[in-house]
C-alpha cells in the first residue's frame, strides 16, 4: 500500500484533531486515534470529551467532561496550532455534541467549513456497553451528522441511527442513503460486523454513487479499536490532501494491516495494532 509521508526531523507534521473519549485499556478511543496518527506521520491534537473506565473485557463506567471544557480544547488548538482534519468519537451526551458542533462551525471544521470532519458516531463499546446516552441519538442525527464530511458508523450504530438492520447489500445501500439524507457529505456503511460474510465490504455513498471497498475477513477476536483506527486513518489521509474515496481506500488497507498485526491483551479482546508501520517504509 502507499503509506502517508513521514515528515523529516524538525519538520512540522500535518495536524489532525481527535475529539473523543479515552480508553484506560489503551485499545480504542483517543489512544487508538493517536497511535494511528503518530504512525501515519501526523501530529495528534486532542480534545477529551469523556474518560472511560474499561479494560479488555468491557466498560464499567465513564465520566463526561464539561461541555464548555470540551469546546475550549478545540478552540484552543485550532486557534494556535491549526487543524488539517478532525474526527469525533465518543461524545457521550447531547450537551457535549451541541458544544462540539458549535465550536466546529466557529473554527471552520466540518462540511460547511474548510477543515474536513470524520464523524465516528460512537454509541456503544464492542462489548455492548453504552457510551452514549440514549437521548443523545437525536443530537447525533440532527446536530453532528450534518457537519460530517464523512460519517463512519458500524452496523450496530447504523441500526440505532437509521432503524435499518443491515443484513445484505440492498439493506446496506438503504442505510447509506439514509445516513446521507441526514446531512453527511459522504456516508460509509462498514461491513466488519456482518459476520455471516467471508469478506468485509465497506460501502461509501455521496448521494449519487456507491463505491465498494472489500477485503478478506480476518479470523481474529482481537479487533478492539478497529472503528476508531479506520476513522482516524481517513482523517489523516484527508489532512494530507486525499479525496474522500482515496482516503477511505487508504484507511481500509491500513485497518486491515492493523487487524493482521493485532495481539492478545488481558483476558478479553486485544487491540488492532498499527505498530507494523515501524518495520515498513
Amino acid at each position: 500500500m502507499k503509506l502517508l509521508p513521514i515528515p523529516a526531523a524538525g519538520q512540522t507534521p500535518v495536524r489532525v484533531l481527535t475529539i473523543a473519549g479515552t480508553d484506560s485499556g489503551g485499545g480504542a478511543g483517543i489512544q487508538a486515534d493517536t497511535r494511528t496518527m503518530a504512525l501515519c506521520g501526523v501530529h495528534a491534537l486532542v480534545a477529551v470529551a469523556a474518560v472511560t473506565v474499561q479494560n479488555s473485557v468491557g466498560v464499567s463506567g465513564f465520566h463526561e467532561i464539561p461541555p464548555r471544557i470540551v469546546a475550549d480544547q478545540v478552540r484552543s488548538v485550532a486557534g494556535d496550532i491549526g487543524v488539517g482534519a478532525a474526527k469525533t468519537g465518543m461524545l457521550a451526551s447531547t450537551a457535549i455534541i451541541e458544544a462540539v458542533a458549535e465550536v466546529c462551525r466557529e473554527v471552520g471544521i466540518g462540511r460547511t467549513g474548510s477543515i474536513p470532519l470524520v464523524v465516528d458516531p460512537v454509541a456503544a463499546s464492542m462489548h455492548g456497553d453504552p457510551l452514549l446516552h440514549e437521548e443523545a441519538l437525536d443530537a447525533v442525527r440532527h446536530t453532528l451528522i450534518p457537519l460530517a464530511t464523512v460519517v463512519t458508523p458500524n452496523l450496530d450504530e447504523v441500526r440505532l441511527i437509521t432503524g435499518i438492520d443491515v443484513t445484505d447489500d440492498a439493506s446496506a445501500r438503504r442505510a447509506a442513503e439514509s445516513l446521507h439524507t441526514l446531512g453527511a457529505q459522504w456516508s460509509i456503511v462498514k461491513g466488519g460486523h456482518l459476520r455471516s460474510s467471508d469478506v468485509s465490504t465497506d460501502l461509501l455513498f455521496d448521494g449519487d454513487t456507491f463505491l465498494e471497498y472489500t477485503a478478506p475477513r480476518l479470523a481474529t477476536g482481537n479487533d478492539h479499536g478497529g472503528g476508531d483506527t479506520l476513522a482516524a486513518a481517513i482523517a489523516c489521509a484527508l489532512a494530507n490532501g486525499y479525496t474522500v474515496p482515496d482516503a477511505v481506500e487508504f484507511a481500509k488497507e491500513w485497518t486491515r494491516r492493523c487487524l493482521e498485526a493485532s495481539y492478545d491483551l488481558g483476558s478479553g479482546h486485544g487491540p488492532v495494532s498499527p505498530l507494523w508501520r515501524l518495520t515498513h517504509s
